[in-house]
């Protein structure tokens, strides 16, 4: 480091920060607000350095995997760039949970940086509250002009990274795959269906809930022959799925029922109509219907009879044995046995596509149209004594080639695969393109490579920086030509950053009404409802508060729309 830098040891940042801390931890105001970065000028933290910095950090590394950073790669090539050492604690994955609580709250042994974060609202605007973290929307103006470019690119993001008062707790990470409505993110739970049975059986991909049901009931007809003629150990299974579970949820088969809302957010149950209004799905009219209608796909016998208790280990299992017709998940290899280049070439198993009752229609999900997105991803510390070159840091990980690297792998290792190889793009300039990777699993070479953490991948990177893999291609073409046409609603509720309150009482609120319906699909979908069961299912939402859970979202959705 250079002497001026030395000399300073930015004090006046110091001892602001580690004040703004221990006055915090003991109950004491927010942190940081004090903490001037006028006295560092950008040539005092310009990298490389003259002269080698060591910062402190904790992150955490994936089960089986190297866990000293330092040895990746990827951090050896940063530190050769930018003279700066990571002295580094690590934390398993698994553990992270447990232990990253405890990390935050001793001040005697937190380290400059959290690298790999991963916090939520709650947890930034507790920290914040506390001293424990400090705010970046000075640093990030002054020091990091990477983000500043993203920000400048895609200004929503800094939107979403800013709360109320107009402090940014936490560097985002950003992986856009499409944009909007061709997003990859616009639907999780997306059901497949198989086309090897549909070719054998003589049938076309169903359109409509009618042929739908006409389909599913053939699998069953048809289930000797099947397991004849595909060789299959065990009884066939219409359709599968894993009931209020993410991206097993089988309820994307009621858009069309109704107002045609659906259930695109199974966390919250909410929407927004072409007129801004938030509503909860789960007092509409298409809600019911389509849970009737579901019931009585059941009551036949055409929904696996494990789909409200079952694992995810069981559900692969199974779908790897071959036994299913329709399943649901993020990508269909993950469940059944399929490659790569059959999905490519549409053989095997192929999406389903919006199905026909009321009217068509795919809601796309909450916070999808600006794709994966976290805020709290990395923070900086109020006990860091460089804030400046720190932020000057972590801004190496929005550099477009760096940010590739550290959200998938590398290229140049020194073992058997490689995530990418350097090649250039059109322009002749640098450029990361994928590798093939044969029987490798690319989640275990990427989890092998790459380091997460603070980082921004926006759409228009492709094919300029970074080659589009070729597990996501596929998924975005099957979203473009088979999903975007047909979605149809304005509106898409935003990742909104919520007060600290309103953090509280939306969470308070959620456990109430998210437990309410969730019961009330699982039963009325296994068991069937009536009248009186509908009825009390309105009126336990409205004694959990929904309007006021409603209300809240409301009141984001319009500030972020302002």
């Amino acid at each position: 480091m250079n002497n001026k830098l030395s000399r300073r040891n930015f004090l006046a940042l110091s001892a602001a920060a580690s004040a703004a801390v221990l006055a915090g931890c003991g109950g004491g105001g927010e942190a940081g607000h004090d903490v001037d970065h006028n006295d560092v000028s950008i040539e005092d933290v310009t990298l490389p350095l003259a002269e080698t910095a060591t910062i402190t950090a904790l992150t955490n590394f994936p089960v089986g995997t190297e866990p000293d950073p330092n040895k990746r790669t990827i951090f050896k090539r940063l530190e050769e760039e930018t003279n700066v050492h990571i002295d580094w604690r690590t934390i398993q994955s698994d553990q992270w949970g447990d232990k990253i609580a405890l990390e935050m709250s001793n001040i005697n042994t937190l380290p400059d940086l959290i690298f790999n974060a991963g916090f939520g609202d709650t947890e930034l605007l507790k920290y914040a509250k506390q001293g424990v973290i400090i705010p970046l929307e000075e640093l990030i103006d002054k020091f990091m002009p990477n983000l500043q470019a993203v920000f400048a690119q895609a200004p929503e993001y800094r939107t979403m990274c800013t709360d109320e008062n107009g402090h940014i707790w936490g560097f985002p990470w950003i992986e856009q795959l499409g944009y909007e409505k061709t997003a990859i993110q616009v639907i999780g739970n997306m059901p497949f269906i198989n086309k090897w049975w549909l070719d054998f059986l003589g049938l076309p991909v169903p359109s409509t809930v009618e042929e739908f049901e006409s389909t599913l009931q053939a699998f069953k007809d048809n289930a000797a022959k099947l397991k004849s003629e595909f060789g299959i150990d065990g009884d066939i299974i219409p359709m599968s799925c894993i009931m209020n579970d993410g991206s097993q949820d089988p309820y994307i088969l009621i858009n069309g029922f109704g107002e045609g809302y659906g259930d695109p957010d199974r966390g919250k149950h909410i929407c927004v109509t072409d007129e801004g209004k938030v509503v909860c799905v789960a007092n509409s009219e298409g809600f019911r219907k389509g849970t009737e209608w579901l019931h009585g796909l059941y009551e036949k016998g055409l929904i696996d009879a494990e789909a409200f208790t079952q694992e995810w280990a069981t559900y692969v299992a199974k779908g790897k044995s071959g036994r299913y017709g329709v399943c649901f998940t993020w990508d269909v290899a993950n469940i059944a046995q399929v490659s790569m280049d059959d999905l490519i070439a549409g053989k095997g198993w192929v999406p389903l596509p919006a199905l026909k009752a009321d009217t068509v229609n795919i809601t796309p999900e909450t916070g999808s149209f600006t794709s994966g997105f976290q805020r709290g991803r990395c923070v900086i510390t109020g006990v860091a004594k460089n804030p400046a070159l720190i932020a000057s840091w972590i801004d190496k990980m929005y550099d477009p080639i760096q940010s590739a690297q550290n959200n998938w792998g590398t290229y140049g290792e020194d073992d058997e695969f490689d995530i990418f190889e350097m090649s250039t793009n059109a322009a002749g300039e640098p450029m990361l393109k994928h590798t093939w990777l044969g029987d490798a699993s690319p989640v275990e070479v990427r989890e092998a490579e790459s380091v997460n953490g603070p980082l921004a991948i926006l759409d228009s990177y492709y094919d300029v920086y970074v080659t589009c893999p070729d597990d996501a291609k596929y998924r975005l073409d099957w979203i473009k030509n088979v999903y975007t046409p047909d979605m149809n609603f304005k509106y898409c509720y935003p990742n909104a950053f919520m007060s600290t309150e309103d953090t509280t009482q939306v969470s308070n609120l959620m456990a109430d009404i998210m437990k309410c319906i969730n019961t009330f699909k699982s039963d009325a979908v296994m068991n069937g409802f009536d009248d009186a069961a509908w009825n009390k299912l309105q009126s336990d939402l409205e004694g959990y508060k929904l309007q006021e859970f409603i209300d809240i979202h409301q009141k984001y959705f319009d500030a972020y729309n302002a």
